[in-house]
């Protein structure tokens, strides 16, 4: 299951009450020294919000290696300073299902369809305002970035909110609340009108 939106809309908060195993896709950005980085238009701010930002064949390399063998390695990636810490095992024990989630995860929607693990693909819309509110006091409590960089990104993002959630669905994502997102969670758990493809899938 991927599941992507826009940041601050309840992402992890919804994988985390899920009750299946969860990837984290953030872990996969590049870190802040990366000359690769995109900077927002007329700014010297990294773009952290451009897919350019994160690396997405390693992000579904990952994938398919929990789809193969239930384990893999992954980056330990320290937001606040724009850097990987480390690296972890991570498995999924014998479910049949697990849930990547991350802004970025409708960008490797048709990826994981051709190597045949995708199981669905959600994108979680709150609405411009309710996300914005929800990101900032988030990536406040937790030191993200300074008090300016949060409030520029946040105000870009509220700004920009319908059109990222539009890009979201047309790479194949779908858009809904998360009521509606934990009952396509289950449907798929279940194995309602879902087939899975391989051993396990995302």
């Amino acid at each position: 299951m991927l599941l992507c939106g826009p940041s601050g809309s309840g992402k992890s908060l919804l994988a985390a009450r899920c009750g299946l195993p969860v990837l984290r896709l953030d872990d996969f950005y590049k870190e802040g020294e990366d000359p690769t980085l995109p900077l927002v238009a007329g700014s010297s701010d990294i773009d952290w919000d451009h897919p350019g930002s994160w690396d997405a064949e390693a992000a579904v390399a990952a994938i398919v290696e929990l789809c193969g063998t239930g384990r893999t390695h992954v980056p330990v990636y320290d937001i606040s300073l724009s850097a990987r810490t480390g690296e972890e095992e991570f498995g999924i024990g014998r479910t049949p299902l697990f849930v990547a989630e991350g802004i970025f995860a409708a960008e490797i929607v048709n990826r994981c369809r051709e190597l045949g693990v995708l199981a669905d693909a959600l994108c979680l819309s709150r609405g411009p305002v309710r996300t914005f509110r929800r990101r900032f006091l988030r990536d406040l409590k937790e030191g993200r970035k300074s008090v300016p960089f949060l409030l520029r990104r946040g105000w870009r993002l509220m700004r920009t909110e319908r059109s990222i959630v539009a890009r979201q669905t047309a790479l194949g994502a779908y858009a809904c609340d998360r009521d509606e997102a934990m009952d396509r969670l289950a449907a798929a758990a279940s194995g309602d009108d879902r087939a899975l493809t391989a051993r396990t899938a995302v």
